[in-house]
């Protein structure tokens, strides 16, 4: 928090110029979040982030929440394996908890929620104190359709179990949320009693325990488990869904703003000659999709563009479409 002019307080992102000052930061006191954005100037998405950023420092004073530009400080993106901005990581008790991937505001905020609502429970009675817990877990149980309570994250499991019953999540192509019990010692010690479940990982559907690890075995030996957990969309569906979002849209890198590479920004203007409205998908922002598509369509660069769930193909097709007059009729889906 920093002073204003009038003596109150004002919400700001800290900056970690180096690797000293990160490691500073990370030292928060009991159980305190911190959000680390891992960005770059010359990203717009990243300067878009670092507003979302200010936002919530506003909405979760007690958190802190910390910038580092990426390229600036290599020896701290290296050590956490960052490859691209943004990138988001939660500390607690400097140990990483979690991580985000992309300029994605909305899971940004439900995961700054989710951690910060694992804080310690203010001091009372001991009745007060329980009751204050048992909503707090009811709560967690409740944070997603599924979610898992394990030792470490999905990405970085701290123990064999946990990592068995991630496989077999993954293996089913299961949609999960996860909680570290390592992060808070009132949830780890507390969730045992309020589930009567004396162990970890333990996984909850619709707010309900399903049971550890063996149990998860037995529901997946006996086909149950495909219909007890919802299932995250094939990629498939979700590329049809896609190239159907709009009558024409453009798969490209960047979007109609700030186009990433020549061929991208050539074919933008060349549709907005033609004053036909469209949409965009920036697939820097979606590795599955960006690599998944050229298998869909069988068209192995980009930008692509498609007309009513048609591919009509890249720039050279549209510039060639264009000079022959004929790139109006198709955007409007006559041919």
């Amino acid at each position: 928090m920093a002073a204003t002019e009038d003596g109150g307080t004002a919400a700001v992102v800290v900056e970690a110029a180096s690797s000293d000052r990160f490691q500073q930061l990370l030292q928060q006191p009991g159980r305190s979040l911190v959000v680390v954005h891992f960005w770059a100037p010359w990203a717009p998405q990243c300067v878009q982030m670092n507003s979302v950023m200010a936002e919530l420092a506003r909405e979760h004073p007690r958190v802190t929440f910390v910038k580092l530009e990426a390229e600036a400080v290599p020896e701290v993106s290296e050590k956490y394996e960052i490859t691209s901005v943004p990138t988001f990581l939660f500390f607690k008790n400097s140990q990483k908890i979690d991580r985000l991937d992309g300029a994605h505001a909305p899971e940004l905020t439900k995961k700054v929620q989710r951690h910060a609502t694992s804080s310690s429970v203010p001091a009372g009675s001991n009745d007060g104190a329980k009751e204050d817990l048992n909503v707090r877990l009811k709560k967690l149980i409740s944070a997603a359709p599924c979610m898992l309570f394990m030792k470490g994250t999905p990405q970085e499991p701290r123990c064999g179990f946990s990592r068995q019953i991630v496989e077999i999540l993954n293996k089913h192509n299961i949609v999960f949320s996860s909680f570290d019990i390592f992060s808070d010692e009132e949830v780890r010690q507390g969730l045992k009693t309020y589930s009567s479940w004396p162990t970890y990982p333990q996984l909850y559907v619709a707010g309900e325990l399903i049971g550890g690890l063996d149990i998860v075995k037995e529901l997946e030996a006996s086909g149950e488990l495909d219909t007890i957990c919802p299932k995250a969309q094939k990629l498939e569906d979700r590329l049809k869904e896609l190239i159907n979002k709009a009558s024409v849209i453009l798969f490209m890198k960047g979007n109609k703003q700030v186009a990433k590479c020549g061929f991208s920004k050539q074919i933008i203007e060349i549709l907005n000659n033609t004053g036909i409205d469209y949409e965009t998908f920036d697939i820097l922002e979606d590795e599955e999709v960006r690599q998944g598509l050229k298998k869909y369509s069988n068209w192995p660069t980009y930008p692509q563009l498609y007309v009513k769930g048609e591919l009509v193909g890249g720039l050279d097709i549209v510039k060639e479409l264009n000079e022959n007059g004929e790139l109006l009729s198709v955007l409007k889906g006559e041919n």
